[in-house]
């Protein structure tokens, strides 16, 4: 069992990559909504994180926890639609379950996401199953507490899960039948944040192997 921690360096590095995700993936994220949503998530998301990542460099917090409230404030502030809300109480929440700690363990940003992620179900009604961001995200959240690369690959999964999945929550619940066979986007984009996470993870891993 892994006893690593990880302090503030690494979520900030982790947010900065996330940004860099969603940055590279606006297009296939603003195709995807396209198709069942406002065609905007893209956009909206590569606004969002773009202030992150600038926020962070200009002002690094101290604490994983600060990390994550302070991105969660900047994405409800930057974001419209509702990605900026539901990303952003993810984050906040996520962040304010770490509470002050200098480092944080794998097994404890599990326990952490997963408050974040009942705090998303909470603010959007949704649950796993109704084509959301959340079916990416429970998964990934509950993966962790076994590896980094496990989140990453559930949250994969989840996203593609959805495909065949009926709408009932967001702006493609009002397609009905017709949200059949189109990936979420904001599950995909999940996915691209816990990708995000177990790249840095694997870059820190390597560093501290090498030491």
């Amino acid at each position: 069992m892994s006893t690593e921690t990880y302090g503030a360096g690494f979520f900030r590095d982790w947010l900065t990559a996330a940004a860099a995700a969603v940055d590279r993936e606006a297009g296939r994220l603003t195709e995807l909504d396209s198709a069942i949503g406002d065609a905007d998530h893209g956009a909206n998301l590569q606004r969002g994180f773009a202030a992150v990542a600038a926020t962070l460099e200009k002002e690094p917090p101290a604490t994983p926890g600060a990390v994550l409230t302070g991105a969660g404030r900047q994405l409800i502030s930057t974001v419209g639609g509702a990605s900026g809300p539901l990303y952003g109480t993810l984050l906040r929440r996520t962040g304010k379950a770490l509470g002050d700690a200098e480092r944080v363990s794998r097994t404890g940003l599990a326990e952490a996401l997963a408050a974040g992620v009942a705090a998303v179900s909470r603010l959007g009604g949704a649950r796993p199953g109704d084509k959301t961001m959340l079916d990416a995200l429970g998964p990934a959240a509950e993966a962790l507490g076994d590896s980094f690369a496990a989140a990453r690959e559930a949250a994969e999964a989840g996203a593609l899960a959805t495909v065949p999945m009926l709408a009932r929550k967001g702006r493609a619940s009002y397609l009905g039948e017709r949200s059949v066979g189109h990936q979420d986007p904001g599950a995909t984009s999940s996915a691209l944040l816990f990708a995000a996470l177990a790249d840095v993870a694997g870059a820190a891993d390597a560093v501290e192997g090498t030491s």
